[in-house]
C-alpha cells in the first residue's frame, strides 16, 4: 500500500513539472501576442507622429493638443512659434510635442 502511494506521488510530481513548463510556455505565447497587438502598433504610431512633428515648417496650419488652430511662423529646434487667430499680435512659442495635427497648404503640396 505504501509503495502505491509513493508511485502515485512520483507520477504527480512528474505531471506537475510538465504542467509548469506548459504554463510558462503559454505565458510566453501570450506575451508575444500582446506585444504584437498593443506595444508594436503604439511604437509605430509614435514614430509617425515624430516624423510629422519633425516635418513642420513655416506656413503650415496646425492643431495643438489643446484644440487650438494656428499657423506656424518659425521653427527653432524643438520649439515652434505659432500665430493664433486673426490677431497678428497673438504669437506663442510652444514645444513641438504640443502639435496634434498638421495641415499643409494645397499649393505647396501640388508643387512637389
Amino acid at each position: 500500500m505504501y509503495s502505491m502511494l509513493l508511485e502515485s506521488g512520483a507520477a504527480q510530481t512528474g505531471g506537475t513539472g510538465g504542467s509548469m513548463i506548459m504554463t510558462i510556455l503559454m505565458l510566453a505565447v501570450w506575451l508575444v501576442i500582446m506585444y504584437f497587438l498593443l506595444i508594436r502598433p503604439q511604437k509605430k504610431q509614435q514614430k509617425q507622429m515624430d516624423a510629422l512633428r519633425d516635418s513642420v515648417k513655416p506656413g503650415d496650419n496646425i492643431m495643438t493638443t489643446g484644440g487650438f488652430y494656428g499657423v506656424v511662423l518659425d521653427v527653432v529646434d524643438d520649439t515652434v512659434i505659432v500665430e493664433f487667430g486673426n490677431n497678428k499680435n497673438c504669437r506663442i512659442p510652444m514645444h513641438k510635442n504640443a502639435i496634434a495635427e498638421v495641415e499643409r497648404d494645397e499649393e505647396t503640396e501640388e508643387s512637389k
